[in-house]
């Protein structure tokens, strides 16, 4: 069967499965309100099925495959929730030290397709480093549905410490060069963003459809940002004019691409949202900003 894509799908209903994703809409909500599109003997639960992801059909990367060396590693955040752990990739046969990557999730933890994403970096010649801010409840806990309910638990001010914290650990690593850029997609992008404000060593950013930060702490930025947006999500969207503003104003280099027709979580290739055109070309130009200003420099 062909696989589904956004443009199969009322744009109404994706509004309302992005609501749901993002904790405006519960479970009961959502298939209350997409009732109305469940016709022709689908149901809204097929619907909601349909929507979510399909992290075995999708991945890319095994987690055996013999070109990488992955692991879970433990370190301590004593700013943050005291203790974490993230997925360690790298090359495996690498050739001296390489440039590191922090990867950041969205909000629902470290799942099977953030983990994916993680092995690519590595097969694109990094060291990359995607910790789990669902740690400290546990870890993500196997399902999309559970890990949403848990993370509005975690205190966002420590949840940035740990990430802080976890660029130190990456820069400090005896395969890492020290140089360390950062990606991460919707909450993740976000918090690139906040890393961008708090880290002047930060290499390069890349936030993919993320949040802006507090527009008082733009001047502090130092890195270059890459931002990644979809077109048909105004949530996000609607921060970006005062956000470029602030941008400017600092002088931080910049810049950002906009992908025509494309929804919110265009990269995660798991969903129907994925496209797969946008997603291909944003990662082509998030490998060759990396590799410019991280391995570069």
């Amino acid at each position: 069967m062909e696989r589904k894509t956004a443009h199969d799908y009322d744009q109404e209903l994706l509004l309302l499965f992005d609501a749901y994703v993002h904790g405006a809409l519960d479970r009961r909500g959502f298939l209350d309100r997409a009732g109305k599109f469940a016709v022709g003997g689908v149901t809204a639960a097929m619907l909601l099925d349909e929507l979510s992801p399909k992290f075995a059909e999708a991945q890319v990367i095994r987690p055996n495959d013999a070109r990488i060396n992955p692991e879970y590693l433990e370190y301590p955040s004593p700013n943050g929730h005291g203790r974490m752990r993230g997925y360690l990739v790298r090359p495996a046969r690498a050739q001296g030290k390489l440039p590191g990557i922090l990867v950041i999730h969205e909000n629902r933890g470290l799942n099977p397709h953030i983990e994916d994403i993680t092995r690519r970096l590595a097969l694109d010649n990094f060291v990359a480093f995607a910790p789990d801010a669902l740690f400290p409840l546990g870890g993500y806990p196997g399902t999309e549905d559970q890990a949403r309910a848990l993370f509005p638990r975690l205190e966002q001010p420590k949840s940035r410490e740990d990430f802080v914290t976890a660029v130190a650990v990456l820069q400090a690593r005896p395969e890492c060069t020290g140089r360390v850029g950062a990606v991460g997609f919707c909450w993740g992008g976000g918090m690139v963003n906040y890393l961008a404000t708090r880290l002047p060593d930060l290499a390069a950013g890349v936030p993919f459809y993320g949040s802006g930060p507090n527009l008082a702490d733009v001047p502090k930025i130092k890195c270059p940002l890459m931002v990644q947006s979809a077109e048909v999500d105004d949530r996000i969207n609607a921060g970006w004019p005062d956000f470029e503003k602030a941008l400017q104003a600092a002088g931080v280099r910049y810049e950002r691409h906009l992908y025509p027709g494309t929804q919110h979580g265009f990269n995660n290739d798991t969903t129907p949202r994925y496209d797969a055109a946008a997603a291909k070309l944003a990662w082509e130009r998030t490998i060759a900003f990396f590799n410019r200003h991280v391995r570069g420099g």
